[in-house]
């Protein structure tokens, strides 16, 4: 596993994109599709969780979190928006429940912000780490908000996704059009240094399609922004839209289709449970209060 991943974000880039999420009036389409799809493998775990974490549910899915929550009905939730004050803000009033209403009071807690360390059971993460500038860093705060035998479950975008899109850049010599994404095998790789067991990854790829060059760069546009660092840095004028257009048209067009514009994207699943921490052995070890607690625990319960 390469230390460096991903190699081509610009960090500041990625900060203003995922702040961008308050301002959105909705999620992204392909989100929200990735989301029901994902929701529908937690039916290969075994035991449900009694409460789970939403992790960025603004962009990640506003109707995905409403599928899992009815999945899980009986569990409390935790809704951690990390985009911004005002995205947290934005997450109470869509997700909280009015004090008027009965299930505020007689169905599960619902609680916002970041959850307390090993306090959940379930993470949940929708299309969130492929524009993480320091994936590893996320992925530890995901190993330390679980409890120990909860898992994580999450989907991002793979090395596939947009590929003709960065071919006919490559063809007409301009700088490349997005930030290269993470393969599946790494991130498994990651979620093992960060201390989860038993990733699993999985993949599929998508085919869009769209009836215009305009609505194709449109849905572009509110699934993410170019976050390479030798990305285009001046403004580009209407010579180059009209230019790329063209190109995408007398491109993309696929026959099979109908003649409309297809595109692809490559959809990375993965889940990976938090085992109870291992004393290392050492001439010398040093184990923490709260690890010694737990192996107590477990000790007794095995």
């Amino acid at each position: 596993m390469s230390e460096q991943l991903p190699p081509t974000i610009d960090p500041p880039a990625a900060e203003r994109w995922h702040a961008t999420a308050v301002r959105a009036p909705a999620s992204p389409w392909l989100h929200e599709e990735v989301a029901r799809r994902m929701q529908d493998r937690l039916q290969w775990m075994r035991d449900k969780p009694a409460n789970w974490c939403d992790w960025d549910p603004l962009r990640g899915g506003i109707e995905g979190h409403s599928l899992v929550q009815e999945r899980f009905s009986d569990a409390t939730c935790q809704i951690a928006e990390t985009s911004s004050p005002r995205g947290s803000e934005r997450a109470q009033e869509l997700f909280g429940k009015p004090w008027w209403s009965l299930s505020r009071w007689s169905g599960p807690a619902q609680q916002f912000g970041m959850p307390q360390d090993a306090s959940v059971q379930m993470l949940w993460s929708n299309m969130a780490l492929h524009t993480a500038a320091n994936p590893q860093a996320l992925i530890a705060q995901w190993h330390k908000a679980l409890a120990v035998d909860g898992y994580v479950m999450f989907s991002c975008l793979g090395p596939d996704t947009v590929r003709e899109l960065h071919t006919l850049y490559a063809d007409l010599g301009w700088p490349v059009p997005g930030h290269s994404m993470t393969d599946m095998h790494d991130w498994g790789d990651m979620l093992v240094h960060a201390g989860f067991a038993e990733p699993v990854m999985d993949m599929e790829r998508i085919t869009l399609t769209f009836a215009s060059p305009a609505r194709l760069i449109k849905e572009l546009r509110e699934l993410g922004r170019n976050l390479h660092p030798q990305r285009f840095a001046a403004l580009r004028g209407r010579g180059y839209l009209a230019q790329l257009e063209q190109a995408l048209g007398e491109r993309l067009a696929d026959p099979a289709n109908g003649g409309q514009l297809a595109i692809t994207f490559e959809i990375i699943y993965g889940h990976a449970f938090k085992p109870a921490p291992r004393v290392p052995v050492e001439a010398s070890s040093a184990v923490s209060l709260d690890d010694m607690r737990t192996m107590l625990r477990k000790g007794r319960q095995s």
